[in-house]
């Protein structure tokens, strides 16, 4: 892989996360507001728009994609009120935290402290 390609894959991906993380940040306010939540996506998927989409091979950045794609559906069908189709937005967010966080985590026995208590 070249630079240039890393570079733009790069790019994709943090304009992915950038983008998801506004739209699960808006979907999880008590206060939710349809409207509010249409505007804020089609002007972060104009900033996702200008990077270049790349093929992404990890299974994490593929959910992110998804996401990314299923949010703009439900946006642009204007089923962001409907509390079911929202709701299953937010479980498919929480899903997609989980995959990043599971990257991180190790068990107890892996970890260095875990010995010290014996």
């Amino acid at each position: 892989m070249q630079i240039r390609e890393k570079d733009e894959r790069v790019k994709y991906i943090r304009a992915l996360e950038r983008f998801v993380k506004s739209a699960v940040v808006l979907l999880k306010r008590e206060d939710f507001d349809a409207e509010l939540f249409a505007k804020r996506i089609a002007k972060n998927y104009e900033i996702l728009s200008k990077a270049a989409a790349t093929n992404l091979d990890s299974p994490y950045t593929k959910a992110l994609e998804s996401f990314a794609k299923n949010v703009l559906d439900a946006s642009e069908a204007g089923q962001t009120s409907d509390a079911v189709f929202r709701s299953a937005l937010q479980h498919e967010a929480n899903a997609l935290q989980k995959l990043k966080n599971n990257k991180s985590y190790k068990k107890d026995k892996h970890k260095i402290d875990f010995l010290k208590d014996y």
